[in-house]
């Protein structure tokens, strides 16, 4: 098997290096922040998410065979540590905007208004996804904002590709039937 070089160095953290642990969780943070933020979504809950994913990971670094990518075994902790937050507390949802969250920033400004068009569609697919359930957010923004292909979504998710196909069709569906609802809600409050 060729060595993973996504893999960090877990010998060198397994005896005692903490630097090496330091680098995983600066490389990986807001990404299992905003996973968690999307599927819990409430920012001092996905806090705790972030926290207790990385415990995890240290924990369970021994048990890191490299068979799949460091990031996909990181993302399937934090999935996982999604749903055992959820099932545990089994509460409303809070709901906060993405947007304070995450700053983009614009290098070129080529056309001001085409850039606040796109802002604006980005801004109303997040509010969207932030009212799907849990998995269906989670099967969205690893898939179309984490470009995660279909075998890494089987891994994490623990199904087959195929049920990830399928998953991600109905996950699709229920984000279209939303968008078109906060489409029709906006269009007709504009005009009343």
């Amino acid at each position: 098997m060729e060595p993973n070089t996504d893999q960090p160095n877990i010998e060198a953290i397994l005896n005692g290096d903490s630097r090496e642990f330091a680098k995983i969780v600066d490389a990986y943070k807001n990404l299992v922040f905003t996973v968690a933020l999307r599927m819990v979504k409430n920012a001092e809950e996905a806090e705790e998410v972030a926290q207790d994913t990385f415990v995890k990971v240290y924990r369970s670094l021994a048990k890191f065979k490299g068979d799949s990518k460091f990031s996909t075994w990181i993302y399937r902790i934090a999935y996982n540590t999604c749903l055992d937050r959820i099932k545990k507390h089994k509460k409303e949802t809070h709901h906060i905007a993405i947007d304070e969250i995450e700053g983009f920033e614009i290098k070129h400004m080529d056309n001001a208004l085409h850039h606040l068009i796109d802002k604006e569609k980005s801004k109303l697919v997040k509010k969207c996804v932030e009212r799907l359930a849990p998995k269906d957010a989670a099967l969205i923004t690893f898939f179309y904002f984490e470009d995660k292909n279909l075998a890494e979504l089987a891994l994490v998710m623990d199904l087959t590709e195929n049920n990830v196909k399928v998953a991600l069709f109905r996950a699709r569906k229920r984000l279209a039937k939303v968008l078109k609802e906060q489409l029709n809600s906006e269009t007709i409050y504009n005009y009343e």
